[in-house]
């Protein structure tokens, strides 16, 4: 198994992240759970109910988490990427919001 050099900077790491979401019901499955967290974001904003934001990440994860373990039969690279893989996450789903990318 050869060892994956770390990435230094995002545009390094984008082409990356999308191989790892090739699949398009992946990729749809990452768009509902940003736009359902985003939702919860600005539910959590607008009603001070701060609760929300915690069940806003579980609620984008999950869906994303769903999208790898059982259409891109891989590992979510937020386990050895977080920091990137969470401004992947937000790249790509304002790529897919604005037609940039395909859904």
């Amino acid at each position: 198994m050869s060892e994956e050099k770390p990435f230094r900077t995002f545009e390094d790491f984008y082409p990356f992240y999308l191989r790892e979401h090739a699949n398009r019901i992946s990729r749809r499955l990452h768009f509902i759970g940003t736009s359902m967290a985003v939702t919860l974001l600005i539910a959590a904003l607008a009603t001070r109910w701060w609760g929300l934001i915690p069940v806003a990440l579980v609620q984008g994860y999950a869906f994303a988490w769903v999208g790898h373990f059982f259409f891109e039969h891989n590992k979510p690279a937020t386990f050895r990427y977080p920091r990137l893989s969470f401004m992947g996450d937000w790249h790509l789903w304002w790529e897919i919001l604005t037609g940039r990318a395909r859904f």
